[in-house]
């Protein structure tokens, strides 16, 4: 409990016994000492309201709702009805204090992530060690971490041996191990030996401080219901304004100009009080915005990142996902699993086509230069140029060498095998005379047909895949996973019209998931888009929506599951709040209903909607 909290508890505290023993004293009959007795536990709970009240009036911001419980509680007070009056402030203030533990509570699943910023680097300065600040690490510079302390910036190991903690950044609880030649991420803890890493991001652009961004930036985005709220709050609010007015002065009008009786002036000024206590909108206008902040922050303590509460609404409409194949439903890990039809030895074609490849970062590129297993030279390279969604042409020993799919030898008129194996095929070809292929096989991931079982569980009714791969590949693979619809051969342009075709279907809201750089298109084009946040491209991380930390497929589900109970609790909470302030406050209107009612309907309505709205925390077991 924070300090704030913590004063206005001894506040209420103070103000709930002051209001007990006033009740038990004597003092009826004597209203001047009785309204000053009351006024002590009134002003003791309710001065900060009063003065939040004067200092809008005073901006020419009246109508909110510490306008609406300062006049209602002052006309009260001014009627004689004290307990009344000081009731409605203290209720009010519970509300209040319920509100701000909830909203705590909410912070600190979000701090959780705000705690894996690092505040320093160490690096080696003539055998001493230094702490530096991590923007000031240049890329390249050799950083030390020692056991328990943070990562601070995205690196390679070139030295030791270590256990990881990377719960903040994955929502993952068991440690991973990592040893020289593999990849950390900032914002993970070392556990245990002592790690000499060499960075390769500058500290901005590392995962903690991309996931700061994406946390600090996603209450930016409001949905429709958080929009229509604030709308509604500034018509809704002087509107009950003047309903009051109405009750407390064309009632009695009526009743002494028409009907020519007692205007009974004090009982329409009371309904008057008691229908601004009920119409006070706290309960939608606090409960709304903390439901979509509380499904945020436990979606992120689970590892996945919501950019903003407008994208909530979308996850829980989503009828259609999309697929890409590599790195989202496969691991990524190629390797070189065959080579055929050709006329030169084995290792010769891995050698030509890994030294075309050197200067790509594609995971097809990296196998064959794994399975190439030597330091390649430079020097034999003097020409490469690139052809998207085909391959490359490369010159290496002065000889002209073509590497990539079947679509590269057919723009280049070279006739060639076509291979039946199921896996990625390299066709290579030297001097336009083809050389035979090499299969390139990947590994599914673990999870991936148990995600696609629960997106199906979620409410999924349509599951499609794109991928750049032929399409029998494609088409084994979906019928193992039990995809719907696979489309393959695929180049990035591609993609986006065949996903445009998806949309026109209007089967729901579409979902496209992806990791790579040529998926960033797609993922701005579908209506939301998932990014596999640890092995993708920045790109595709920069382009999506919802970014899953860990790469595990069954996160989609989780948050389509997250989006779906955050709204349903949305309109739970908008739907009762409304609701019993309808009745009560035509009750009110009537008479019917007093401010003891009037205090259920503000304070125990908005009580109820908050406890309702902190069930958007819990998402663990989802």
């Amino acid at each position: 409990m924070t300090a704030k909290q913590k004063k206005l508890l001894i506040r209420v505290i103070a103000a709930g016994i002051s209001l007990l023993i006033l009740y038990l004293l004597p003092i009826k009959d004597r209203p001047l000492l009785r309204f000053l007795l009351f006024l002590i536990p009134y002003l003791t709970v309710g001065y900060d309201i009063l003065r939040k009240a004067f200092k809008g009036i005073i901006n020419r911001q009246v109508f909110d709702e510490c306008f609406l419980m300062a006049i209602a509680t002052l006309g009260a007070m001014a009627l004689g009805e004290y307990s009344e009056g000081v009731a409605v402030m203290w209720f009010y203030q519970i509300g209040e204090l319920f509100q701000s533990y909830a909203v705590g509570k909410s912070r600190k699943n979000i701090s959780q992530l705000m705690d894996i910023r690092p505040d320093y680097a160490n690096i080696e300065e003539e055998g001493k060690l230094v702490r530096v600040d991590p923007d000031d690490v240049e890329v390249g510079s050799i950083i030390l971490i020692e056991p328990g302390e943070k990562v601070p910036i995205d690196g390679v190991i070139e030295k030791g041996r270590s256990s990881l903690d990377v719960s903040a950044l994955t929502g993952e609880s068991l440690p991973v191990d990592v040893s020289e030649g593999m990849e950390v991420m900032s914002g993970s803890i070392n556990l245990s030996g002592l790690l000499r890493v060499r960075t390769s991001k500058e500290f901005e652009e590392s995962t903690a401080s991309k996931i700061l961004d994406l946390v600090e930036n996603a209450g930016s985005r409001k949905s429709r219901s958080e929009k229509f709220i604030s709308k509604f709050a500034r018509v809704y609010t002087p509107f009950v304004c003047f309903g009051a007015l109405v009750v407390a002065l064309l009632f009695p009008l009526f009743r002494l100009l028409i009907l020519k009786a007692d205007p009974m002036w004090g009982e329409y000024i009371y309904r008057a009080l008691t229908f601004l206590v009920i119409s006070c909108p706290c309960a939608i206008v606090v409960s709304i915005p903390l439901s979509f902040f509380g499904g945020i922050g436990g979606a992120g303590n689970q590892g996945i990142l919501i950019k903003g509460s407008n994208y909530m609404e979308i996850l829980a409409g989503v009828k259609t996902v999309v697929f890409d194949k590599t790195g989202t439903i496969t691991r990524g890990n190629f390797e070189v699993s065959g080579v055929h039809h050709s006329p030169i030895e084995e290792e010769r074609l891995i050698e030509y086509a890994a030294l075309a490849e050197l200067h790509s970062s594609h995971p097809i590129s990296l196998s064959l230069r794994r399975a190439y297993g030597k330091e390649p030279d430079k020097n034999r390279i003097s020409d490469v140029k690139e052809l998207p969604g085909k391959g490359l042409i490369a010159v290496v020993d002065k000889k002209e060498i073509a590497v990539g799919n079947i679509g590269l030898m057919h723009s280049m008129n070279i006739q060639c095998e076509e291979c039946h194996s199921i896996g990625t095929i390299v066709y290579v070809a030297i001097d336009k005379e083809y050389m035979g292929h090499i299969v390139i096989s990947d590994e599914m991931k673990p999870h991936a047909r148990e995600a696609v079982r629960e997106l199906k569980k979620a409410g999924v009714t349509n599951l499609v895949m794109l991928t750049g791969d032929l399409q029998r590949v494609a088409d084994e693979i979906s019928k193992d996973l039990g995809i719907d619809r696979v489309y393959g051969g695929l180049l990035p342009e591609d993609k986006v019209t065949r996903l445009e075709d998806i949309i026109s279907e209007k089967v729901g809201k579409v979902a496209f998931v992806g990791d790579g750089i040529n998926d960033a298109p797609v993922l701005s084009r579908a209506d939301i888009g998932f990014a596999m946040g640890a092995l993708g491209s920045d790109a595709a991380i920069e382009a999506a929506d919802v970014v899953l930390m860990d790469d595990d497929p069954m996160k989609i589900s989780k948050a389509i599951k997250i989006g779906k109970k955050c709204i349903r609790i949305v309109y739970e909470n908008i739907g009762f709040a409304i609701g019993v302030k309808a009745v009560c406050l035509v009750l009110g209107a009537l008479g019917i209903a007093n401010m003891w009612l009037a205090i259920f309907a503000d304070v125990g309505v908005m009580i109820l909607c908050v406890l309702n709205a902190i069930r958007c925390l819990f998402v663990k077991k989802l």
